[in-house]
């Protein structure tokens, strides 16, 4: 099972809601949790942020959920 879609269903959440999350189509969507299309670095960011977890985890390069420590460089909330 791709980690995307793992996460997501963790969560209760359908593709659409975690689409409108990141302004693209349930159909755009989709295609990341398929592999169809490569997800922009932009929508990794996101998705680790609402997630509360690391961009290495979505990617499956880690099976550690818990996120790194914050970035003093990090200027959003």
């Amino acid at each position: 099972m791709n980690r995307l879609k793992e996460i997501r269903e963790d969560k209760d959440l359908l593709q659409k809601e975690v689409a409108n999350l990141l302004n693209i189509s349930q159909t755009g969507y989709s295609k990341y949790e398929v592999g169809t299309n490569d997800i922009p670095t932009e929508a990794l960011r996101t998705l680790a942020k609402y997630y509360n977890t690391s961009i290495d985890y979505l990617l499956c390069l880690t099976d550690e959920r818990k996120p790194y420590p914050k970035s003093i460089l990090d200027k959003t909330k």
